[in-house]
């Protein structure tokens, strides 16, 4: 049997001090990450365009949680580079297993056409990755997480790096040391994702 070096053990810890893991591409070695600057997205600084709250009003669609997170981790490794590999969907997979990595799932017509997922402790989500099979899937998932973190009290959002995509929907670039000091208030948070 394949071992992993990857565990929830050491996801916490990193997550906890500002690093990410990805695979470097040619060998596949876990690789650790803190980039400066560093992307969030502002809880209430989500922006919705015109387009996607007509998505939004027309209700052809609903939401969950944690429902599918395996499912929801292998629709994000579908494109042409990803680095989610076996190794990263066994550790988020434990890690899922703890409670402290979280999926959101669209469905149309009881098809899963999009979704998202990451990882929380305390106040901080770290968001990961997210997928759509339908036009603005992928965006009604983050919108949808946007409102439950308002709602469980959440304060810091993390999405790594700042892409054209995530500026449109309201990410914006932040130092490595104010990054750290939001972190360290997040976590130090007494909220959970799901009660």
């Amino acid at each position: 049997m394949k071992t992993f070096t990857l565990n929830p053990q050491i996801l916490v810890a990193a997550y906890s001090q500002g690093f990410f893991p990805m695979p470097e591409e040619q060998t596949e070695e876990v690789r650790w990450y803190r980039p400066d600057p560093r992307a969030i997205i502002p809880l209430q600084g989500f922006h919705i365009s015109r387009s996607l709250q007509r998505r939004l009003n027309r209700k052809d669609f609903s939401f969950t949680f944690n429902q599918e997170f395996r499912e929801v981790m292998k629709a994000c490794s579908h494109r042409e580079e990803t680095w989610i590999n076996d190794e990263f969907l066994h550790a988020y997979g434990r890690l899922h297993e703890l409670n402290k990595a979280h999926s959101v799932e669209i469905w149309r017509n009881n098809r899963l056409i999009g979704g998202l997922y990451g990882v929380s402790l305390g106040g901080a989500f770290f968001a990961e990755s997210m997928f759509h099979r339908e036009p603005d899937a992928s965006k009604i998932a983050l919108h949808a997480l946007v409102q439950h973190l308002i709602e469980r009290r959440f304060t810091l959002l993390e999405c790594q790096f700042l892409t054209a995509h995530l500026k449109r929907l309201g990410a914006i670039e932040i130092s490595d040391q104010e990054y750290m000091k939001r972190l360290k208030l997040a976590l130090a948070q007494d909220v959970e994702f799901h009660s």
